[in-house]
């Protein structure tokens, strides 16, 4: 018998990656941020090293991890909230 679960609503930080915030988006994961090339940000997770492109998401997890979202499934999943 399979049983259903919902996904506990947990608040996260995060910035979207473009040509105008690079600095910001590097001051948000500094010790995270491995590189770079181009359009794009190398990133330590906790899977390994992962890119993000401009228009990806970098998100601050739960455990002050980060890890970068493609932006329809980061605007699927989260939704803006004021705090």
């Amino acid at each position: 018998m399979t049983l259903m679960y919902r996904k506990k609503p947990v608040v996260i930080e995060a910035i979207k990656l473009s040509n105008d915030n690079v600095d910001e988006v590097l001051r948000f994961c500094s010790n995270s941020y491995i590189g770079g090339m181009g359009n794009n940000l190398i990133i330590e997770t906790l899977e390994g090293s992962m890119v993000a492109n401009f228009g990806d998401y970098i998100i601050k997890g739960i455990k002050g991890e980060f890890y970068p979202c493609k932006p329809d499934i980061f605007e699927s999943t989260y939704e803006k909230i004021n705090a």
